[in-house]
């Protein structure tokens, strides 16, 4: 499983431990990765996600799971959660 947020796109990030000496060695940024599951209001289930904390952060600053996908762009997106933003634009539109 790749460590990698499926609504932000957020994923690994690299650089460098310096040691009070200077000396360098490379090190791996992981994100903080979380396990939840969302309750759309629009559609009246959830769907259980790999996202980060910001992530969290975001989806209840917006308003909800529903408000979020409806403004996030698909790139970023997981193929998990286009298919749920699909099926969740469906839903509004009928």
């Amino acid at each position: 499983m790749a460590r990698r947020c499926e609504l932000s796109g957020k994923g690994v990030q690299t650089g460098n431990n310096v040691s009070h000496a200077k000396n360098r060695s490379r090190r791996r940024f992981l994100p903080n990765l979380c396990n939840v599951s969302l309750m759309s209001d629009t559609l009246g289930c959830s769907v259980s996600l790999r996202i980060s904390a910001h992530a969290l952060r975001s989806v209840e600053h917006r308003g909800g799971l529903d408000a979020y996908l409806m403004k996030a762009k698909d790139s970023g997106l997981s193929t998990r959660a286009r298919r749920f933003k699909k099926r969740l634009t469906k839903a509004v539109a009928a």
